[in-house]
């Protein structure tokens, strides 16, 4: 039984061993055809926040703008359902401007009197609401596609703040170098060419179109598409971690506990156990003085053997 077991994984592996040969010459002699995507997609530009890195900070005048701009142009398709308005209270709102803030926006009720479902003042408890109904309206607005909500948008996504910077700025005319060489590629209507996106077709039209489409209140920088898509990706870095700078601040104090522990610890060991040798026995049990000494303990403890 065992020789036939052993045979029948012999032949299992060169089985294997075929199928891995044959596929490695197939893709060698037939390489899989390349894709437009594989071409002609980009790596998310570099941006630098003053939240990158292990001391990071928000700068907090640029999340205001970035604030800004996402209640006067993002909002008005993506939702931010993990928000509050209360939260506004760290990028140096006051209690009064959040009461406005939220009290400009619905939040959904239920009638005390009848039970039917109603809207009222939202309070600065309340989440930021989603601009449409459910989900139907918002495919139904959006050309079939639903757009995704930005309360983690630069965790969910690899590049984080880099590739919302990127995907704002990135809208441009189709090259025609790309539809020469991959005819069926050709960005179909209704969607909008980015090189920075997955499959190089956005269904989201450019949302930052033109120079001081935001107006900022005096003493911050020109509001170019360029600087509105830093300030609003700097936000929703924000929003994605907003307890990130106690988390360096905590971090930073736990290395600085290890490595004043560490000197302690070597220090003690300096001090206590380092003039300290260890003995070493120069016999064993194997010993026949040894030996002789055990037999004659368990001779008078009454043990046998």
């Amino acid at each position: 039984m065992r020789y036939i077991l052993g045979l029948v994984g012999a032949v299992f592996s060169v089985v294997l061993l075929i199928s891995f040969f044959s596929n490695v010459s197939t893709y060698l002699t037939s390489p899989p055809a390349a894709t437009a995507e594989e071409e002609f997609h980009l790596e998310p530009k570099h941006l630098s926040l003053r939240s990158d890195g292990p001391f990071g900070k928000f700068d907090r005048q640029q999340l205001q703008r970035g604030y800004q701009v996402y209640k006067e142009v993002c909002s008005a398709c993506h939702s931010m359902n993990l928000v509050a308005y209360r939260d506004l209270e760290a990028l140096g709102y006051k209690e009064n401007e959040i009461k406005a803030e939220a009290a400009q926006h619905d939040a959904p009720a239920l009638n005390p009197e009848t039970g039917e479902p109603t809207t009222r003042k939202a309070l600065p408890s309340d989440h930021f609401p989603s601009p449409y109904a459910n989900e139907t309206a918002a495919r139904g607005a959006n050309n079939n596609a639903l757009p995704p909500d930005l309360s983690l948008i630069t965790k969910a996504r690899e590049g984080g703040a880099a590739y919302v910077y990127s995907i704002l700025t990135g809208y441009r005319d189709q090259p025609a170098e790309l539809v020469q060489k991959f005819p069926t590629a050709k960005t179909p209507a209704n969607l909008h060419y980015n090189p920075y996106f997955a499959n190089l077709n956005l269904a989201m039209p450019p949302p930052l179109k033109s120079d001081g489409q935001v107006t900022y209140a005096p003493g911050n920088p020109k509001p170019t598409v360029d600087q509105m898509a830093k300030d609003v990706a700097a936000f929703l870095v924000w929003t994605a971690e907003p307890k990130l700078e106690r988390r360096h601040a905590a971090g930073f104090a736990v290395v600085v506990f290890l490595l004043f522990a560490t000197v302690l610890g070597y220090l003690a060991y300096r001090n206590i156990w380092y003039g300290e040798k260890a003995v070493v026995r120069p016999t064993g049990v194997l010993e026949p003085a040894n030996q002789a000494k055990a037999a004659r303990a368990k001779r008078k403890a009454g043990v046998k053997g």
